[in-house]
């Protein structure tokens, strides 16, 4: 019976929901905006790795695991290159 409850999907979700409301909490307690973006941006660092590996499965399968590795990277390479790439243009004045 314990291999049919999913105790890791449920911490995970848990975990979650703390990391969102931490988030939250930023927003009504009064920070300064450097501390504030600060938590916001590890909160919001966690909480992509909490949903990549316990709820997209990117390493529950060992023969897929490199390639999903690879394709992971890949897409942060085209993200990271979208995010630049558009405030280059748009924001620091490419002419």
């Amino acid at each position: 019976m314990k291999q049919l409850f999913p105790i890791r999907h449920v911490m995970g979700y848990v975990f979650s929901l703390i990391l969102s409301v931490v988030a939250l909490a930023v927003i009504f307690w009064d920070m300064s905006f450097a501390m504030g973006m600060t938590i916001l941006l590890v909160c919001a660092a966690i909480q992509a790795s909490v949903q990549l590996f316990l709820f997209m499965h990117a390493t529950e399968d060992k023969t897929t695991k490199t390639s999903n590795m690879a394709n992971l990277v890949y897409a942060l390479f085209v993200g990271l290159v979208t995010v630049f790439g558009t405030l280059f243009t748009m924001i620091w004045g490419y002419q």
